[in-house]
C-alpha cells in the first residue's frame, strides 16, 4: 500500500489471541526493561555470560513467539535486545497491518539461530486472506541483564522488512501499474526480480498518473519514501494503470540470467542514441540497486574519461606519447601497473590504453608544458562532456550520477585511474561508454520525460575528434587488448573497457567492464570479482550479444 493509504489504526498495542494451539499459554510473570530485566524483584540475579545454551535460546524464543502470537506488542519487544526499534514494528504488525490469527511453528536450532514459520491472517472493511512466510531469530546474551534475550533484526518479524519500515493494511493511496517495456510486453517482479523494487518506485511515482484505480492490499510502508511501499498480499485487486518503460524484456532478461552467476554483481544496459535504459540487474543479497545506487571506485573504467581529457586538453593523441614505465611517482606516492604488464617507454596512448597501463596516465596527469592540466581538469571534463557529478539527472527512479571532485595531492593522480575519490557505478558507466562513441551526452531515462514534464540533464558533449579516438582505443581493447577474450565472438561495431578498482581492507578487487555493440552500451560490476575481464566483463558480453 502506498503513502497516504486509508488504513483504519485499531490501537497502539497487539488485538488480543484467542487460546488454542501455539504459543499462546504464554504468562507474562512480571514487567520487563528494554533489556529484558524483571521490575521490582528482591534483588539483582548473577549475571551470566557467553552463548545462551540449547535451553535458553529455547525458553527466550519460545516466549517471544507467545508474545508475538497473543498480540502484545510491548511485551514481544521486551523481549529483545532493543525495545525501542521492536515495539513500533510489532505494534504495526496488528494495528496497521491488521494482522490477527498468528500461529508461529518453530523449527530446528541451529546453535542459537532458531527458524520458524507464521500463518495468519490479513483482514480489512470485510474481505480477509491467509498469510504465510517464513522467517529466523538468533538469540543473544544481553549485555547489561546477561539474560537470553531475542537480537533484534526487523527481518525477524518479515525477512523483507527493514530498518525504520512498518507494516500498513489499506486501501492503496497509488493505484497499480502494468509495466511494459518498449515493445508492449508486460514487466513483472515475478519473471524479472531485478526489476521488483524498480517497479515498486514506479507505481510511487506514476501510479496515480497510469490511470488506474486502487485495490486493498498489506504493504511493508518503507522508511526510504522514495522506495515506494512493497505489497505483501493483496486483499482486493485494484485495476492496473499501464506504464511504458524505456526497458527491452529480451536485454532484461539476458541481464537477469547474467547476473546470476557472481554474487554482489550488477548491469545496466543503455541505447547510446537515445539514453533509454534497456536494461537493470542485480543479484546482491541485501535488495540494494547498486546499479544505479552505488558509489565505488571504477578502477581503469576510468580511463575513458582521463584520456578524453588528454586528448581535449591537447596533453597528447591515440597516437602520441604515453609511456608506460615500469612505476610512476606523482606527489611523493608511487604507482604500478598490474604484476605482469611489461613496460614500454615508446607506447602511445592507444596502447596504453587498451593494456590499460597506470603509469601512462599518472605519468601524464599534470600534462605538458604547452598543455597544462590542473587539480580540476578531470572534473571539468567529466562534469561538462559526459554529464557526471552535478547531482541533476532524472531518470524516473532514484540514481547517483557519479562524483570525480577535484582533488589535491595523491588522489589527483589516483583518480585519474579511477582509485582516490572518484565514486561511479554501472548506470555511469554505461552512460559514459555511450557519450564516448556517440559524442553526444543523452541523460539516461526509464521512462519518457514528457511523462511528468522532467528536466533532464545536459552536457556540451565531445568534438567528433575526440569520439573518433576514443571510438578506435576501444575497438582494439576489445579485438586485441585486455578485453579481447570476453568480447570475442561479438560482431558489428565493438568496443570495450576494462577494469579492476582496489577496495581498503578486502585482498579481491572489485571487477568492472564496460563495453559497446552497434547501438547497445553496458557496465557492470561485480564486487569483490577481481579483474574485470573475470567477472563483470562476462556479464557485459552476454547483455551485448543478446541486445547489440
Amino acid at each position: 500500500m502506498r503513502k497516504g493509504a486509508k488504513a483504519t489504526i485499531v490501537g497502539s498495542v497487539f488485538a488480543v489471541m484467542v487460546g488454542g494451539a501455539g504459543y499462546g499459554a504464554y504468562n507474562v510473570v512480571s514487567a520487563i526493561s528494554g533489556d529484558g530485566a524483571s521490575i521490582g524483584s528482591s534483588g539483582p540475579a548473577p549475571v551470566k555470560t557467553g552463548p545462551p545454551g540449547a535451553d535458553e535460546v529455547k525458553d527466550a524464543s519460545d516466549e517471544f513467539f507467545a508474545a508475538w502470537e497473543k498480540g502484545n506488542a510491548v511485551t514481544a519487544a521486551a523481549l529483545t535486545n532493543n525495545d525501542a526499534d521492536a515495539t513500533p514494528v510489532l505494534d504495526s504488525y496488528s494495528a496497521a497491518g491488521h494482522i490477527t490469527g498468528v500461529r508461529i511453528t518453530p523449527g530446528t536450532p541451529s546453535g542459537a539461530t532458531v527458524p520458524f514459520s507464521v500463518k495468519a491472517t490479513v483482514s480489512f472493511d470485510g474481505k480477509s486472506k491467509p498469510l504465510s512466510y517464513d522467517s529466523k531469530l538468533t538469540v543473544v546474551r544481553g549485555l547489561t541483564t546477561g539474560k537470553a534475550l531475542v537480537d533484534w533484526q526487523p527481518s525477524v518479524i518479515h525477512p523483507q522488512l527493514e530498518k525504520g519500515d512498518t507494516f500498513v493494511t489499506g486501501e492503496a493511496a497509488d493505484p497499480p501499474i502494468e509495466a511494459v517495456d518498449r515493445n508492449n510486453v508486460v514487466l513483472t517482479a515475478e519473471k524479472y526480480p531485478s526489476l521488483g523494487p524498480v517497479l515498486d518506485e514506479l507505481r510511487g511515482k506514476y501510479g496515480q498518473s497510469a490511470g488506474g484505480t486502487a485495490g486493498v492490499e498489506l504493504a511493508i510502508r518503507h522508511a526510504d519514501e522514495a522506495a515506494g511501499d512493497t505489497t505483501l498480499l493483496t486483499l482486493a485487486k485494484g485495476e492496473p494503470g499501464k506504464l511504458r518503460t524505456t526497458f527491452s524484456a529480451s536485454v532484461q532478461a539476458a541481464a537477469e540470467k547474467a547476473v546470476k552467476e557472481y554474487d554482489n554483481s550488477s548491469v545496466v544496459a543503455v541505447k547510446p542514441s537515445t539514453g533509454e535504459v534497456l536494461a537493470v540487474a542485480n543479484n546482491r543479497a541485501d535488495g540494494f540497486n547498486a546499479a544505479f545506487l552505488g558509489k565505488v571506485a571504477p578502477g581503469s573504467t576510468m580511463k575513458i574519461i582521463t584520456a578524453s581529457m588528454f586528448i581535449d586538453n591537447g596533453v597528447t593523441t591515440m597516437n602520441g606519447p604515453a609511456p608506460c614505465t615500469p612505476t610512476a611517482v606523482w606527489q611523493s606516492q608511487t604507482f604500478k601497473n598490474l604484476t605482469g604488464m611489461e613496460p614500454d617507454e615508446n607506447a602511445s596512448l592507444a596502447n596504453s590504453f587498451m593494456r590499460s597501463c597506470n603509469t601512462a596516465f599518472i605519468n601524464l596527469i599534470d600534462g605538458t608544458d604547452t598543455a597544462p592540466l590542473t587539480d580540476e581538469s578531470l572534473t571539468t571534463e567529466a562534469q561538462t562532456r559526459f554529464g557526471l557529478g552535478q547531482d541533476n539527472w532524472k531518470t524516473g527512479i532514484a540514481s547517483f550520477d557519479g562524483s570525480v571532485p577535484a582533488s589535491g595531492g595523491p588522489d589527483r593522480a589516483a583518480n585519474a585511474i579511477g582509485q582516490g575519490e572518484v565514486q561511479m557505478n554501472p548506470l555511469n558507466l554505461a552512460s559514459v561508454t555511450a557519450t564516448a562513441i556517440t559524442g553526444t551526452f543523452r541523460q539516461p531515462v526509464v521512462v519518457s520525460p514528457e511523462l511528468d514534464d522532467r528536466q533532464l540533464a545536459t552536457a556540451k558533449g565531445l568534438p567528433s575528434n575526440t569520439v573518433s579516438q576514443l571510438r578506435s582505443m576501444m575497438n582494439a581493447t576489445a579485438v586485441s587488448g585486455t578485453a579481447a577474450k570476453v568480447m570475442a565472438g561479438l560482431g558489428g561495431s565493438i568496443g570495450a573497457k576494462t577494469g579492476s578498482a582496489e577496495v581498503d581492507g578486502e585482498a579481491v578487487s572489485d571487477s568492472w567492464f564496460t563495453g559497446y555493440r552497434n547501438d547497445v552500451s553496458a557496465a557492470a560490476l561485480v564486487q569483490g570479482g577481481g579483474h574485470g575481464g573475470d567477472a563483470a566483463g562476462p556479464i557485459v558480453a552476454a547483455v551485448l550479444r543478446t541486445g547489440g
